[in-house]
């Protein structure tokens, strides 16, 4: 006897099965605002990073704008030690040889000469141009005026690009002749305000670098004594984008830049029809002003279109379109399922003979349903593997270049396929993405230092030891610190010999690596600042560096537990001691 009550029941829960019902419609409607919520984090992380990065860019042309005007401030104060040291008059000749010393075209970049301007009263003025006159017959002041002392521009060199500015008097025009005055009242350098080169035939903008120095090499203390004994300066001439062009690569940057000084155009980037990456709407915009010599300058810096192509990779796009897939995915699922229910239903109902016949039916029907539902699931892992491949394709390569934010989000992206996958057949694992890390193995110092001198330029006079043993250590980050810990000590060292000893002693507990050498020493108050980002302790005109070495080498040294000092009077001789973890 057939049961109708327990068939109707069970046709009920067969209806109920094959309906979409609210928790299916909330599940995919948080998958979607999950997706979405992941996106514009990663958006708004990686716009974050873009502002930081142009910063960066901008922080950077700013310093090393500053840089150049030291560079070129320490030359002028060189020529006034020159002259301060030279007991008898400074002659034509003697200036042509000490500029050609200073091989200016190479070691100062941007610079359109240097020279000399002497300060000349009026009863002073027959015998200066006569005594001038001996070597330079033609030589003559100009313009004319109604100060009541000259500023002639004696010596400048290279002479041929700068003939027209030879004889001229700076007492003639306001920017040249207040600023002259100010560095003869101050004793300290100062630059002009806009101004036009008579040597500039395009007359684009440019300025004058003055340094003053005092008679006899004194340096009076208060300003009516600097006036009385002053005897000139030495300056420099500067065409602005000269300078600019000298100081700063237009291939090497990735921002624009203009500059002004009260309100007055200095450099503009876009001014040079051969700048073709102008950004019309730029991302980024930075104003910032740097007081220079007495004077104010004001940067404008905004990202151009090489930035802006930089910048186009975002991954946030890969996380949007992967996450809506994967909800497509789900909510086809669900209908998919409630579809296959549906005609589980519909083939019950042809069953309608004798009980039987409609068992062995039913037996029939459930065991195509199984087969169905193992066939279905099997046609839907494919595509989801693919992918899951696809994103691990993405994590792969992209492993060195997306920061550990994006890293998450991909992980976030393979966490949801195993979600999907565990909707199939209720028996996938849950899987993470974790960041591998490098495991100890034994590294024989003897062999890694071979191997890094292969890297580096090794001077010949420079001898290189360490022990023949083994030890556990990770192989990639280890290698690191001792490379730069070795190219250190060669880059820096003061003699064309030298050598580069390395010792290591091991506990239970850390193996104690020293690199030494017998280099000029540091100080021990520059010990700390040493290993900060950026820092050298000699002009980066001397060392070529970034000055990250030790940096560097602190950081990747802390990151496995370890730590690093530096051993050294600062008269001869570096220790330079790494405690690494054994374990």
């Amino acid at each position: 006897m057939v049961d109708t009550k327990n068939n109707g029941e069970e046709r009920k829960k067969l209806i109920y099965a094959g309906q979409m019902h609210l928790v299916h419609w909330l599940i995919v409607l948080l998958s979607v605002v999950l997706t979405f919520g992941a996106w514009y984090y990663s958006k708004s992380q990686f716009n974050q990073k873009l502002e930081d990065k142009f910063q960066r860019n901008a922080e950077q042309v700013v310093s090393l704008v500053k840089e150049r005007m030291q560079l070129y401030e320490n030359a002028l104060w060189s020529s006034v030690a020159y002259i301060d040291a030279d007991e008898t008059d400074i002659t034509h000749t003697k200036w042509l040889a000490y500029s050609k010393s200073l091989k200016i075209d190479l070691t100062y970049p941007g610079i359109n000469g240097i020279g000399i301007i002497y300060n000349i009263q009026a009863d002073q003025l027959d015998d200066y141009i006569e005594k001038q006159r001996v070597l330079r017959p033609n030589y003559a002041i100009h313009p004319s005026h109604n100060e009541s002392e000259y500023w002639p521009i004696t010596y400048v060199e290279p002479a041929a690009p700068n003939k027209k500015a030879i004889g001229l008097d700076m007492a003639f025009e306001t920017n040249r002749y207040s600023s002259i005055k100010k560095a003869r009242d101050t004793g300290v350098a100062q630059l002009t305000g806009p101004i036009t080169l008579v040597q500039d035939a395009k007359k684009t903008p440019g300025f004058l670098f003055y340094t003053p120095f005092y008679k006899n090499g004194t340096k009076p203390e208060s300003t009516e004594a600097r006036r009385d004994a002053i005897d000139g300066v030495t300056y420099a001439p500067f065409i602005m984008k000269n300078l600019m062009q000298g100081t700063l690569a237009e291939k090497n940057r990735h921002v624009s830049i203009q500059i002004r000084d009260a309100g007055d155009l200095l450099f503009d980037d876009h001014d040079d029809e051969s700048v073709l990456d102008a950004d019309a709407n730029p991302l980024f915009t930075k104003e910032q002003d740097i007081s220079l010599y007495g004077r104010t300058w004001s940067f404008t810096i905004q990202s151009n279109l090489d930035f802006r192509d930089e910048s186009a990779a975002n991954q946030s796009s890969f996380i949007l379109m992967g996450g809506l897939v994967i909800d497509a995915l789900l909510l086809g699922l669900f209908l998919f399922l409630s579809r296959a229910n549906r005609q589980a239903l519909a083939y019950a109902d042809h069953m309608t003979h004798a009980l039987e016949e409609k068992t062995i039916h039913l037996e029939k029907s459930n065991s195509d349903l199984e087969q169905f539902s193992y066939v279905a699931s099997h046609d839907l892992k494919s595509p989801l593997n693919a992918i899951k491949q696809l994103v691990g394709w993405i994590a792969e390569d992209c492993q060195d270049i997306i920061p550990d934010e994006s890293k998450k989000h991909l992980a976030l992206l393979a966490q949801r396929s195993d979600r999907m996958m565990k909707l199939l057949n209720d028996l996938l694992d849950y899987s993470r993405i974790n960041r591998s890390e490098f495991k100890s193995e034994l590294v024989n110092l003897n062999e890694m230092s071979i191997d890094i001198l292969h890297l580096i330029d090794k001077p010949p006079g420079f001898n290189i030891s360490a022990p023949d043993i083994e030890i556990m250590i990770p192989r990639a980050p280890f290698e690191i610190v001792l490379r730069n810990l070795i190219s250190n000590s060669i880059k820096h060292h003061d003699e064309k010999s030298g050598y580069v000893r390395i010792s290591c002693k091991s506990s239970s507990d850390y193996h104690v690596i020293t690199v030494e050498d017998d280099g000029p020493g540091i100080p021990e108050k520059f010990h700390d600042k040493a290993m900060e980002m950026f820092q050298t302790l000699k002009s980066r005109d001397k060392v070529e560096g970034s000055g990250m070495g030790l940096a560097m080498i602190k950081r990747v040294t802390e990151h496995y537990q370890g730590s690093i000092s530096i051993v050294s009077d600062g008269q001869r001789g570096t220790k330079v001691i790494i405690h690494w973890p054994t374990s």
